[in-house]
């Protein structure tokens, strides 16, 4: 196994959460090798530096070696270096993922049920 397509690639470190993801990734222009937008398609080379936007965050990452699997996140660090400088990373996009629970912030937005009906006897 000498060739490794990108987006399996950007899938296997967990940069993106799918493979499907990460090619439209490239294909939108947001995987950049040398400033010139790369395919999906393109083989990594060990060494290669490579400019990625997700929706967290910018990334400049060095291939430090070639994994044709997903891997356990400890793993996959393994496989590439984070060049990203610390002015680049925006604190206020960037959120752990246990902050996306699927729950509305208290007090904001449409009343729950219980509001509503508390609602509902208070008017009549």
């Amino acid at each position: 196994m000498e060739k490794l397509r990108i987006d399996k690639y950007l899938w296997s470190i967990r940069l993106f959460k799918t493979r499907s993801l990460a090619a439209d990734a490239c294909d939108k222009g947001k995987v950049k090798l040398n400033g010139s937008s790369v395919k999906a398609s393109k083989n990594v080379n060990v060494g290669d530096e490579y400019e990625v936007k997700t929706e967290a965050k910018k990334w400049i990452i060095k291939v430090t070696g070639l994994v044709y699997n997903r891997v356990a996140y400890t793993e996959s660090l393994n496989y590439y270096m984070d060049l990203t400088p610390a002015e680049e990373i925006d604190i206020t996009k960037f959120q752990p993922s246990s902050f996306h629970t699927g729950k509305r912030l208290s007090k904001v937005g449409r009343p729950t049920k219980r509001e509503r009906r508390d609602l509902d006897g208070f008017m009549e």
